[in-house]
Order: C-alpha cells, then sequence, then structure tokens
C-alpha cells in the first residue's frame, strides 16, 4: 500500500535463496572495484536518480540477466555436441550416466547378506548372518 505520495513497491520473496544471494555477493563486489563495470552501471543509474536500492537492484537484474545469457549458450554449444562423456569415449558412455556393467550404489535396500566375511568360510557362518540351532557349530 502507498500513502500520500509515497509508492512504496513489494519485491516478490519467491527464489532460489542460495542463487539469489550469490548474485547480490557478485552486486556488492562489484561497487566495491571502483573501476569494474557494475560500479559504472550503477554510478549511471544513480545519477539518472534512482536510489541506492534501484539502482542495486537493476544491477542485481544485469548480473541475473548475464548469467542466464551463459548459462543459455552453454546448454546450445552441449545439445550441438550431441551426448556428453569424455573424449575417445564410445556413444554408449556418457558423463551424465554411469556405464550398465559398472554400477557404483547397489539398491536402496539391501537384500539378506549373503557375502562371506573375513575370516570365515563357507562352513562356518558369520557374526553377520542369523543362524538356526542346526548349524551353529559345536563347541
Amino acid at each position: 500500500m502507498s500513502s500520500g505520495k509515497r509508492k512504496i513497491h513489494r519485491l516478490s520473496l519467491r527464489g532460489n535463496r542460495r542463487i539469489n544471494h550469490a548474485i547480490h555477493m557478485a552486486a556488492i563486489t562489484q561497487l566495491r572495484h571502483k573501476h569494474s563495470q557494475g560500479r559504472a552501471y550503477y554510478d549511471k543509474k544513480v545519477a539518472g536518480g534512482k536510489t541506492h536500492k534501484e539502482a542495486l537492484r537493476s544491477l542485481k537484474r544485469k548480473i541475473s540477466d548475464a548469467i542466464f545469457a551463459r548459462l543459455q549458450a552453454d546448454a546450445r554449444q552441449a545439445s550441438a555436441k550431441g551426448p556428453g562423456g569424455q573424449p575417445g569415449n564410445g556413444s554408449d558412455s556418457s558423463a551424465a550416466s554411469s556405464h550398465p556393467e559398472r554400477q557404483l550404489f547397489g539398491p536402496a535396500t539391501p537384500g539378506p547378506d549373503t557375502t562371506i566375511r573375513p575370516g570365515t568360510t563357507a562352513d562356518t557362518p558369520s557374526l553377520h548372518e542369523p543362524t538356526s540351532k542346526k548349524t551353529r557349530p559345536t563347541t
């Protein structure tokens, strides 16, 4: 709401807070360096009648536009190359996914443990495996 001649604009608090913070830090860093392009842009906005906050907001928008343009260019370049992966690999392997024969992680809920632990043999049950009375060794 606005009262009298003063106009209050509420900014949206939506969006990724980490990215917004990173852009804010980039803008503040640009302002601290007197001969940077960001400082020149900020000074031009202030000279044009903007307040400190309005000029800072404009600088943040310019930085976010530059980041978005770079991301778009990288995406276009990546799609032009075809599937990713390391140089020299065949088309069946990609950096985006693992090789089907080389599974790095097991299922989220593993089944019963059927491995033989060090210090045991196939005849001697492991301490980690449940044993029945019939297979328990006698001492």
